[in-house]
This record gives C-alpha cells, sequence and structure tokens, in this order.
C-alpha cells in the first residue's frame, strides 16, 4: 500500500504548489522513490508527463479564473508560471483552444484537466512471468525520431513511423539477416518526450561501415546511427503469443508497474527501455510476442 499512498503524496503535493515553482526532487520524496522512478511510473500509468501534467493543472486553474472576468491575463500568466503574456498566450491557445483574452468572454467554453485521485481497487491475483537478466552492453542500429505532444497521441506517433518506414525497416532486415526480431528503443527521456528507435542487431563489420558508400550509400545511410546500450540489469516480461502483439504491450506494461514493481525490491533505473518483438511469419503468425525489457535498479 505504500506505493498508492506514495502516489496520492506526491499529486498532493503537487496541488498544493501550483502556483510555485515544483522540484521533482521534493514531488519523488513524498512518493518516498527517486525522481527518475516516480516520474517514470507516473508516465507509463497515466499516459502523459508529470510535466504534462503539471502543465493541463495550471491552465486549467488559469482558464477558470479568466473566465470569472476579475483578473487582469498578466496577472493571471504571472500567477501560473509563465514569463511572459506570448508564452501563456502560445500556452493557452494549444490548450483551450482560444486566447487569454477571449476566455474573458461570455459564454466561451473552456477545457478542463481533472485532479488525479488515487482510488484503491482490488487487482492483480493473475500470474506473470518473468525473468531478472544483466544484459551486458551492446550496441544496436536504427533510425529514431523525437515524440512529444498530449496524452494519446505518443504511440499513435510510433504506429505510424512503423506505416511508413518500411524501407529503413527492410534494409535494417537486410542487415541484420534477420527478418524476425526487430527492437524498439525508448530513450532520453524528458517532460517534452522521448526518443523512439527502430533497430536491429547488427554484425560488428555492418555497424563500423554504415557511412560507407560501399555499405549502404550515403543517402541511405544518413538515416541510420548506433545506439550503445549500457550494460544493465533488466526485468523482462512477455506478452501473450497473438498475431499483433504490439496492439497489447502497453496493457502489460501499466500492469507491470501498477502491480509486480510495488511489490518487488526494485525501481525503474535511468537507462534505456528496449521492447524486442519477435514477427514470426506463415502459420507461425499467431506465436507472435513481445519481450518488454524494463530497467531496473535495487530499492534504496
Amino acid at each position: 500500500m505504500d506505493w498508492i499512498v506514495g502516489m496520492q503524496r506526491a499529486i498532493d503535493y503537487i496541488e498544493a504548489h501550483l502556483t510555485e515553482e515544483i522540484d521533482y526532487e521534493k514531488v519523488a520524496a513524498e512518493s518516498f522513490s527517486s525522481s527518475y522512478h516516480f516520474a517514470r511510473v507516473f508516465s507509463i500509468l497515466c499516459g502523459y508527463t508529470l510535466g504534462e501534467y503539471i502543465r493541463m493543472r495550471r491552465l486549467t486553474l488559469a482558464g477558470a479564473e479568466l473566465a470569472d472576468g476579475k483578473k487582469k491575463v498578466i496577472d493571471v500568466a504571472l500567477k501560473y508560471g509563465y514569463d511572459s503574456p506570448d508564452s501563456f498566450a502560445k500556452a493557452f491557445r494549444a490548450f483551450h483552444g482560444m486566447s487569454p483574452s477571449e476566455a474573458r468572454t461570455n459564454g466561451k467554453t473552456l477545457k478542463s484537466f481533472s485532479r488525479l485521485s488515487i482510488k484503491i481497487s482490488l487487482e492483480g491475483g493473475s500470474v506473470m512471468n518473468y525473468r531478472i537478466e544483466e544484459k551486458e552492453q551492446m550496441i544496436l542500429t536504427g533510425y529514431k525520431r523525437r515524440f512529444t505532444g498530449v496524452p494519446g497521441e505518443r504511440f499513435k506517433q510510433e504506429e505510424e513511423m512503423y506505416v511508413t518506414t518500411r524501407p529503413l525497416q527492410y534494409i535494417l532486415q537486410g542487415l541484420s539477416g534477420d527478418v524476425v526480431n526487430t527492437f524498439d528503443i525508448v530513450t532520453n527521456i524528458d517532460d517534452d518526450g522521448y526518443d523512439f528507435y527502430i533497430a536491429s542487431q547488427l554484425n560488428e563489420y555492418c555497424r563500423n561501415n554504415l557511412n560507407k558508400r560501399g555499405i549502404l550509400g550515403e543517402e541511405c545511410a544518413k538515416y541510420f546511427e548506433n545506439v550503445t546500450i549500457p550494460k544493465v540489469t533488466y526485468a523482462i516480461f512477455e506478452t501473450e503469443r497473438c498475431r499483433f502483439p504490439t496492439a497489447v504491450f502497453l496493457d502489460l506494461r501499466k500492469r507491470i508497474v501498477s502491480e509486480w514493481l510495488p511489490s518487488s525490491e526494485y525501481q525503474l533505473a535511468n537507462a534505456p527501455e528496449l521492447l524486442l518483438t519477435h514477427w514470426y511469419e506463415g502459420e507461425m503468425q499467431h506465436q507472435r510476442y513481445c519481450e518488454l525489457w524494463l530497467p531496473i535498479e535495487k530499492k534504496c
């Protein structure tokens, strides 16, 4: 129950300090965990980052105050942490779909992002197969995009990337000689988003000669880069066997951080998160599955 109490304490702390500069270390301390661990668990469970939650809550309250018509735009902007009317107007329009001045007009429809509240429900009681493995440093080769956006958009961006970059995926398959296994890498995570790679494991010769004309050609090679995955311990979970395992791994990810992680002796470590998908074809299509590799470390 400590993790539930801790999450609620952290949310309560945020809500009490929305008009101040919020120290993420202090937020994490309320949840009895490290700053990185809390931010990652929060984003996995909620579908948006801690920074996005704070921003949307502030803009919600700012909208309500402007609709009341008693405060100046500049005063509300400063109250909720915006240094200039221009930066406030830009964020306000992106969230509410109108300018702060328009929000003061009677009858305007504003958006409201409600405060989070942790509710206890009876969950679990199911088997989760996993293994703990210390992986040596490895180098993967792939191409990336930086994903940002409001809740619900990021996974759509990942899906779109897969659909629109088939030629690059085929090139990786050819270079690696592996048409079955594909890595997704999530790294460089912050409040604005994260770097997402589609990658494969190439032999040393291909890795070292990526940008030479004899391997890919300059135009093609410029899309790829080598990504070093540091030596780290992973908790590895597998999805069910099905035709489209990438459609079910997000639910597994949430179950891991809400059911398995709180009862374990581990917390999330600051290292890349990997998804290894096994793309069997033909009669084996229904045996496809994903391995979710979550970096972990012992709790302090």
